[in-house]
């Protein structure tokens, strides 16, 4: 996991960071710059509004007695797609808009709840009542 998570910490920045020099070559450094601080700005009020959005499914669905397993899986896609886009760079923000937009977090969620019911199953992932 170490291995992994060195990785993850140095691999992506030095992509980002190449993506980011290779934008301000191309289209200059102000434009860069505009375009990073515009993508934050919109993915904030783009993770609020569906932040917000999904507490109120989550409340309807705990209101009806139902267990909001689809709301609370759609919730942690929106806090790490909130997550991604405040961190400088166009890859992480493109994921994170991919994690913050309906559609494609729909997409997105077919995989990563057959990657959650395989680590359910091998007894990985644990749950616990209090």
């Amino acid at each position: 996991m170490f291995i992994r998570f060195l990785i993850l910490f140095t691999l992506v920045p030095v992509i980002e960071l190449y993506v980011l020099v290779e934008a301000g070559r191309q289209i200059g450094v102000a434009a860069t710059v505009a375009m990073v601080l515009l993508t934050g700005i919109a993915g904030a009020y783009l993770a609020r509004s569906q932040g917000f959005a999904i507490i109120n499914r989550i409340q309807s669905e705990l209101n009806q007695g139902k267990l909001p397993a689809e709301e609370l899986l759609d919730g942690a896609m929106i806090l790490a797609g909130g997550l991604l886009l405040l961190t400088p760079g166009f890859c992480t923000d493109l994921f994170g808009f991919c994690l913050l937009t309906p559609f494609t977090r729909t997409v997105l969620k077919s995989p990563l709840k057959r990657w959650l019911d395989e680590r359910i199953r091998r007894g990985e992932i644990q749950f616990r009542q209090f």
